[in-house]
């Protein structure tokens, strides 16, 4: 296997050397193309421009004479061409021996796919229409290349190659960089995550890219590395708190009937009635938690059909008001209008859900506090909220509230209750595609806001 690193450095390196090569490749070729068409065209001017000189030569002289154009044989001779004059019946008049081009030193500098191999072109001379001779240009290569253009090229070639060179060097060190500053994190983020698989979630990441999706994906290790420690803390305090709740009652169920065999307590209605106490409440506790365990592996059965929300609020609002009145408290329910709001849900499990919030909220507000129900709406959602002054959640407690059998403060915790209730609620809630939320101030009262969707205009019918 290999490191992201390689494979991102390998990746780049393979991208951009392709790239160039291929380039390099095609302005290779096109500047030999460019170079080669240029040659020949200025060798075709060149031809042009000896048959040209021959006809002027013939019109001036009205005659092929034994030197006629000789002085081109000097040209010829240092260009490495050979010339032959030959009159209309292709006589000839004069001509160059290719032997002498051959064995100059200077020819093994000509570059040519045709090198080595003699070839002619023979041009007619005219005078007015009529063909009055022929002049052979004969060479060793296609294209005659002198030194300054075997120079040319070569400089041009070296260019190329220097620049590849050069581009090389500086994709090396740019793919080096780059596949660290890609690699670094995700590395970082792959060795945090393997701490987080053993359970250490104290171990301390401190990315800084800038990349975004990399700079999310840091964010987002962190926030699951704060989630899980979290949630690690409360799986042990979970542990804890479900031995302290089943503790408790079979402590008092064991100690009272040991103290009854033995004859210390005497054996009384009352004293079996407060044993019965404590195996009623060891039961509701088995219950939330089965009931808990039953949403949680999803086995609910929810019975979904149009249900009237401020019906079922003001039902359970009714429900609780002589307990309300009984510890001294004030209710107030309110709704924008007195229409109906109407949302998909099962009303049973509703109920549920508002008895817990309004238990919770009698239950940890003061003598002369007060209770609020308010019912808003928007475009798209149905807003309920319940509010209460009393004693509040402290902040560090807050976002805990709805995990299992969690209750942070001792003033909370010594209060009647098996720690569930909300937990329950927001698995309801959940199953009804609703959400809840809430904010509280310690020592002035919560306020829990559930936003419910609302039901479509073709169900409302």
């Amino acid at each position: 296997m290999q490191s992201i690193r390689k494979k991102i450095l390998m990746f780049i390196l393979f991208s951009s050397l392709s790239a160039l090569i291929l380039s390099a490749l095609f302005v290779n070729l096109t500047i030999n193309s460019t170079f080669k068409k240029y040659m020949a065209d200025t060798q075709e001017k060149r031809d042009n421009r000896i048959v040209q000189y021959f006809e002027q030569i013939y019109k001036n002289d009205g005659k092929w004479k034994s030197n006629s154009g000789e002085e081109l044989m000097h040209e010829a001779y240092m260009s490495n061409y050979c010339l032959t004059l030959m009159d209309k019946d292709k006589s000839v008049i004069w001509s160059m021996d290719p032997n002498e081009i051959r064995a100059k030193m200077h020819m093994k500098n000509m570059m040519g796919r045709n090198k080595g191999v003699y070839t002619a072109k023979t041009y007619d001379i005219k005078n007015g229409d009529s063909v009055v001779g022929y002049v052979s240009l004969g060479q060793y290569c296609s294209l005659l290349l002198s030194e300054e253009d075997i120079n040319f090229k070569s400089q041009i070639n070296k260019s190329i190659l220097a620049s590849v060179i050069f581009t090389i060097i500086i994709t090396i060190i740019i793919s080096l960089y780059l596949s660290k500053e890609f690699s670094s994190p995700i590395k970082k983020v792959a060795d945090l995550s393997m701490e987080l698989s053993k359970g250490n979630y104290d171990v301390n990441y401190n990315g800084h890219s800038n990349i975004v999706e990399l700079r999310n994906l840091e964010n987002s290790i962190n926030d699951l590395r704060e989630k899980l420690k979290k949630q690690d803390t409360l799986r042990k305090r979970l542990v804890s708190d479900i031995s302290h709740e089943i503790r408790t009652p079979l402590n008092v169920l064991q100690n009272n009937l040991e103290a009854m065999i033995d004859g210390v307590f005497p054996i009384t209605d009352e004293g079996l009635a407060s044993l019965n106490d404590e195996v009623i409440r060891f039961g509701k506790l088995l219950d939330n938690l089965n009931v808990l365990k039953k949403f949680e592996e999803e086995s609910v059965t929810m019975s979904m059909e149009k249900v009237s929300l401020n019906k079922v609020i003001y039902s359970v609002v009714n429900d609780f008001l002589i307990t309300i009145k009984d510890k001294g408290l004030e209710i107030y329910y309110d709704k924008e209008n007195y229409k109906d709001y109407y949302i998909l849900g099962d009303e049973n499990k509703l109920k549920q859900v508002f008895i817990n919030l309004l238990s919770n909220s009698i239950k940890f507000t003061e003598k002369g506090g007060s209770i609020w129900v308010n019912i808003k709406e928007n475009r798209e959602q149905f807003i309920v909220e319940v509010i209460d002054n009393g004693i509040g959640i402290k902040k560090e407690d807050l976002p805990f509230i709805f995990e299992r059998l969690y209750r942070g403060d001792k003033s909370r915790h010594e209060r009647e209750g098996g720690g569930i209730g909300l937990t329950i609620v927001k698995k309801i809630l959940t199953l009804h595609s609703a959400s809840i939320n809430a904010e509280s101030q310690w020592g002035k009262g919560t306020k829990v806001t559930i936003v419910f969707k609302k039901l479509s205009n073709n169900l409302l019918g």
